[in-house]
């Protein structure tokens, strides 16, 4: 049984990626902060008690800050694989964050290279490298365009794939970037913008909200589906050689497309709903991304099977879901807890 150590198991992609991985007969193991409230809603239904005998999944409290224990946790574990996914990693926030950012989604990635060098550990490491690398470069970008930053995150995410490929060539490493253009699911976080408009538009469709305010409508995202971009995580390390490679749909819509699709699919004129608020805006922008994954179809055999419309879709089931069942509990009597319309 191959044992994989995920670094932001209870994010989207970590969710995604053990239940995959899960599926494959993998024992999982999950770093995951210490915190007074639980927040592990995305991988609960995946959770075994470690008493019962089926149990194969493991969570670990950690830290990307701390050296010492991230060797002691491969001393103990001794993963096959290892997929780093963790990071502080909102755009908009590391503006109000920069050092923090820096301190965890960069050099949280060299703290493990250093792990895995000092303990002599063989597995194979997966660094999320992301879109926001490539910044104001041109569109398509692939494996061979330069990368030109445009916040503090996409900086540290630079930093971090180029310790990757330095560790891979001075201390023979199996290591990998994946530079992975903007996923979405259901499990998205509610403060980025496709899963912000689908939880919006679903409770105005019901009554439960007035406005929806947006930042820059007119920027162009390259979207997929997170639960197809897991599989490309695992085929690039089950190849024979490390390498990077771009993951991308190889299609661009705007935030407007996005939020208009949205909203006519649920039967409303999104321009009677949405509104731009400048806070929003990043001091410095990212205007189109669109990724050319031809290098990863050829080689890892990888296409993305949910489009865009799929995914919309996919997001606005999901959401419609709950928005019923708030509209429910406020029918009863409830308040929700402070819940605003932004």
């Amino acid at each position: 049984m191959k044992k994989a150590l995920i670094t932001g198991i209870t994010g989207q992609d970590g969710s995604y990626l053990t239940e995959f991985l899960l599926g494959k007969g993998y024992e999982i193991h999950g770093l995951i902060r210490r915190s007074s409230t639980f927040n592990t809603d995305r991988i609960d239904h995946l959770y075994k008690d470690f008493h019962d005998p089926q149990a194969r999944m493991y969570l670990h409290y950690g830290d990307l800050t701390v050296s010492a224990q991230l060797m002691d946790m491969l001393l103990e574990i001794k993963p096959d694989e290892i997929y780093h996914l963790g990071a502080q990693s909102h755009v908009r926030v590391s503006f109000d964050m920069p050092e923090y950012t820096g301190d965890v989604t960069g050099l949280g990635t060299i703290r493990i290279l250093e792990a895995m060098r000092r303990t002599g550990s063989a597995a194979k490491f997966y660094q999320a490298s992301s879109s926001e690398m490539f910044g104001a470069a041109p569109p398509p970008q692939s494996e061979s365009t330069l990368f030109e930053p445009q916040s503090p995150y996409a900086a540290a995410k630079v930093y971090a794939y180029y310790v990757v490929k330095n560790y891979r060539k001075a201390y023979g490493l199996f290591a990998c970037n994946g530079i992975l253009f903007n996923h979405e699911s259901p499990r998205r976080g509610e403060t980025f913008v496709t899963r912000k408009i689908t939880r919006a538009a679903t409770r105005i469709k019901l009554g439960l909200q007035d406005k929806l305010y947006l930042g820059n409508l007119e920027a162009k995202r390259d979207w997929g589906y997170a639960g197809d971009y897991v599989e490309a995580m695992w085929l690039m390390l089950q190849q024979h050689e490390p390498d990077d490679l771009v993951i991308a749909t190889g299609e661009t819509h705007s935030v407007r497309e996005f939020a208009e699709r949205v909203f006519d699919k649920l039967g409303m004129e999104y321009k009677k709903f949405v509104a731009v608020d400048q806070r929003y805006f990043r001091p410095t922008e990212v205007d189109v991304l669109l990724g050319d994954s031809s290098k990863a179809q050829k080689k890892l055999g990888w296409k993305p099977k949910v489009g865009f419309d799929g995914l919309v879709d996919m997001m606005i089931a999901a959401d419609m879901e709950l928005a019923k069942k708030e509209k429910t509990l406020v029918e009863a009597g409830f308040k929700m807890n402070g819940r605003t319309n932004e």
